[in-house]
């Protein structure tokens, strides 16, 4: 369907088509005009509306790239040539502004707001990968098939409190497990080697305890000084427990955020048909996007989908002292008047502490 005929439509249909309002399209349009905008030959170029409604139609309703073609009456080269180049502009003028690496000032002001909303201290967001599924590259053997029989690259990201990426890696090959991309990536190698430039340790809420802050991830993950994971095992004590579900009720935040993006872009929904550098220009575009329009329509019905978290087989494993002492902080302060919550002893005796 062609731009101006969605323009016609109400502004219900444009969100459905589009998955952002008329003027948040128009400010992208503007964003990346510049850089996706053709000089003028004996053909009349693509507009720059028309190429980005070409590549928000094949992120926002999983078709075929032969399928926008069709809607919008172009050859599926020129589609398969637009698609990487405005996905590259997306991804090159809104990261800077809406995916940058923190501040020390806005990992403070996450850290609040993960205390303040779900009730875990000194937290400066939730870890995970996802498996974005594609179809098996040419001649690269096992190198993106993964534990669920499919092919994939991996998309290693943290969250903050509201649902926004803070930090992405994307490219990673899908045999590998979230605790070997995680330690391969830009920023786990730098939590692992502690040269993340992190806020200072700061005393737990409402008591004289100095801990360092820390992220929140899974079994898969390894607990590091700035890095908890839950307690390992099966014949775990109240606080312990207590704490599991403290940190899976933080650490959960991360699936959701997947969940959310994944919701808004369809194009997750099925094996992306790209090569795998491509797919790593649709992924950045669609967590810069997502980051994006969830400072604008986070209210708006349809764009949340909460997902319960997933417990994965918890293994003791090799931590440092400072790592543990760092845990068990946190566990007995979720024992204390500061840091109780009124139903988590109920929760733990329902034996709900994974959700």
């Amino acid at each position: 369907m062609l731009v101006q005929e969605m323009r016609a439509m109400d502004m219900e249909k444009h969100h459905q088509h589009f998955r952002m309002s008329a003027a948040k399209f128009d400010f992208l349009g503007r964003r990346i005009g510049e850089c996706v905008q053709h000089k003028r030959t004996h053909i009349a170029p693509i507009s720059v509306a028309e190429r980005l409604a070409v590549t928000l139609c094949y992120l926002s309703t999983g078709c075929s790239q032969v399928g926008v073609a069709a809607s919008y009456r172009l050859g599926s080269c020129t589609v398969s040539k637009i698609i990487p180049e405005v996905c590259k502009a997306i991804w090159d003028t809104l990261q800077p502004e809406f995916v940058p690496f923190p501040s020390q000032t806005q990992w403070m002001d996450i850290a609040r707001d993960f205390w303040r909303v779900w009730n875990f201290p000194l937290c400066l967001g939730a870890i995970d990968g996802k498996h974005v599924t594609i179809k098996a590259p040419r001649n690269a053997g096992s190198d993106y098939f993964n534990y669920k029989g499919s092919h994939s690259v991996v998309l290693m990201a943290a969250c903050d409190a509201h649902y926004r990426f803070t930090m992405v890696d994307v490219g990673a090959y899908g045999r590998e497990s979230d605790g070997g991309v995680f330690k391969e990536s830009i920023y786990g190698s730098k939590l692992i080697n502690r040269t993340l430039e992190l806020p200072r340790p700061a005393t737990l809420p409402g008591t004289d305890v100095t801990n360092p802050h820390v992220f929140v991830a899974d079994a898969a993950f390894p607990l590091l000084p700035n890095l908890m994971r839950p307690f390992p095992g099966s014949n775990l004590t109240t606080a312990q427990q207590v704490y599991n579900y403290r940190h899976s009720r933080a650490r959960r935040i991360i699936e959701n955020t997947f969940g959310i993006m994944a919701s808004r872009w369809r194009i997750f929904g099925r094996p992306i048909d790209c090569s795998p550098d491509n797919v790593v220009h649709i992924v950045k575009t669609c967590v810069a996007l997502h980051n994006c329009l969830t400072h604008t329509d986070a209210s708006n019905p349809g764009n949340t989908i909460l997902v319960k978290a997933c417990a994965r087989q918890l293994t003791a494993g090799r931590a440092s002292r400072f790592a543990l002492n760092t845990r068990h902080n946190l566990m007995t302060f979720f024992q204390t008047p500061a840091g109780h919550v009124p139903w988590q002893d109920n929760v733990v005796r329902r034996g709900l502490q994974n959700i």
